[in-house]
């Protein structure tokens, strides 16, 4: 991506509209978080309802601690993990200028540093923090690929996005990893792109967050989310009459997908919406998908997983 385009982007989002951008994590809808309109624009844009807060994304750390308060526990994941595919939430500042529509008018704000570089420069660019759920309708399966939000979206003169920043397939292909801060409680309110074990290892045990259908203080916790337009069935050892098979290792029949031949839960995340969407247009009538090992990234996997089954 040249520097022209990332030029003309973080313009566009001064200018109060909104822009499509790959990170590591997957691909998001960005709009200035300070910025109520805009704001405004991305919830339109994805459907999405306005109780469900936004990660804003900085190019330091040093950004993020004027937007929220961090203690010794977000120094030492900030440090060891960003930049990188971790969400924190954070006690607001009391000078925090991010717009109450971002964090849906909680006194805590989600915040994130992305390691991609291109997405780096282009919020540095911007200079300002950048508000950006994944862009793809919401409920809908997330967009690795420029051309799964082209899919997803409006187009630019329909309230979608003005331009997208193609950074290729994203590396990572699940959201970030969220975690709460905002009590002596660490919870981990998503699993994502690190695993937790990793986290553990830096701050010790989380506890682990249920679903909130009315208002969660994250993206990624209604029950019903990152569903493909088929019907999706998980734990299959074979796909029904009429499925296609979304396999890992060795369970896998010939005329389907395998998320990781080799087994590897890193890789299979990193497949996971691709290969999804993939199926999702391949005329079958529904899709199974075999068992994930519940370890490392595979938790993350099976949360998405979970939360858009229909049968």
């Amino acid at each position: 991506m040249d520097a022209a385009a990332i030029k003309d982007a973080a313009a566009m989002i001064r200018d109060g509209r909104l822009v499509a951008f790959a990170t590591e994590t997957v691909y998001g809808l960005g709009g200035d978080a300070t910025n109520a309109n805009a704001v405004a624009a991305i919830f339109a844009a994805k459907g999405r309802p306005s109780f469900n807060p936004l990660i804003s994304h900085v190019a330091e750390t040093a950004d993020a601690a004027k937007l929220g308060l961090m203690d010794a526990r977000a120094d030492a994941l900030a440090a060891k993990f960003w930049p990188g595919p971790l969400t924190l939430v954070l006690p607001k500042s009391a000078a925090c200028p991010v717009a109450q529509l971002t964090t849906a008018g909680l006194g805590s704000i989600a915040v994130r540093v992305p390691s991609a570089p291109m997405a780096r420069d282009f919020i540095a660019a911007a200079g300002v923090p950048i508000a950006a759920p994944s862009a793809n309708r919401s409920g809908a399966m997330s967009p690795t690929r420029a051309r799964h939000v082209q899919d997803s979206l409006p187009g630019p003169d329909e309230g979608g996005p003005q331009l997208i920043l193609d950074g290729g397939a994203c590396g990572v292909g699940l959201e970030s990893t969220v975690v709460d801060l905002t009590s002596d409680a660490t919870t981990l309110l998503r699993p994502g792109g690190l695993a937790i074990e990793d986290i553990e290892a830096v701050i010790g045990p989380l506890l682990i967050a249920g679903s909130d259908d009315t208002a969660p203080k994250s993206p990624g916790m209604l029950s019903r989310h990152y569903a493909p337009t088929l019907p999706l069935r998980i734990n299959a050892d074979a796909p029904h009459a009429g499925d296609v098979f979304l396999g890992f290792a060795d369970v896998f029949t010939p005329g389907g997908l395998n998320l990781s031949a080799a087994g590897d839960v890193n890789e299979a995340a990193a497949n996971l919406f691709d290969m999804l969407h993939a199926l999702d247009q391949s005329g079958a009538t529904g899709i199974a998908v075999a068992p994930i090992p519940d370890i490392g990234l595979g938790r993350a996997i099976n949360d998405r997983l979970r939360r858009a089954v229909t049968r």
